[in-house]
């Protein structure tokens, strides 16, 4: 049976979506702004594929990018509220947007967002 092993955005920029991604703290090696294709596995098995329009275009070349916000939805676990708006502070002072600032959610947990250089919004939790 197939089982899930990559979840992959395909980006305007991948320098940029990289730079965005290595700010929030995932461990992408450098060097690979200029490649077809990036894959992140992250300590707990998930898998991220980073995916140039350009190379979209040459293995489709019909393809045409979808319009309006939230391509994807990204949730990333922190260890604690504190590392919530450390990592929200971080992004936002390498100059990405805010969706949302830090706050404490209805739901139990420390919360925010912010918009990577697609339009996606980005969020980031931790149990309060």
């Amino acid at each position: 049976m197939p089982s899930l092993h990559t979840i992959s955005i395909t980006v305007k920029d991948l320098g940029k979506s990289l730079s965005f991604y290595r700010t929030s703290g995932l461990a992408i090696a450098e060097g690979q702004d200029n490649e077809h294709h990036v894959e992140y596995t992250s300590e707990n098995g998930y898998s991220i594929g980073f995916i140039p329009e350009t190379t979209m275009l040459h293995t489709d070349p019909a393809w045409t990018a979808p319009t309006g916000n939230n391509r994807i939805g990204l949730q990333f676990a922190c260890s604690s509220p504190a590392e919530v708006d450390e990592t929200y502070n971080k992004l936002i002072a390498a100059g990405h947007t805010s969706f949302k600032e830090p706050w404490n959610a209805f739901w139990g947990q420390r919360f925010a967002q912010v918009t990577d250089p697609d339009g996606n919004n980005v969020g980031f939790f931790a149990e309060l």
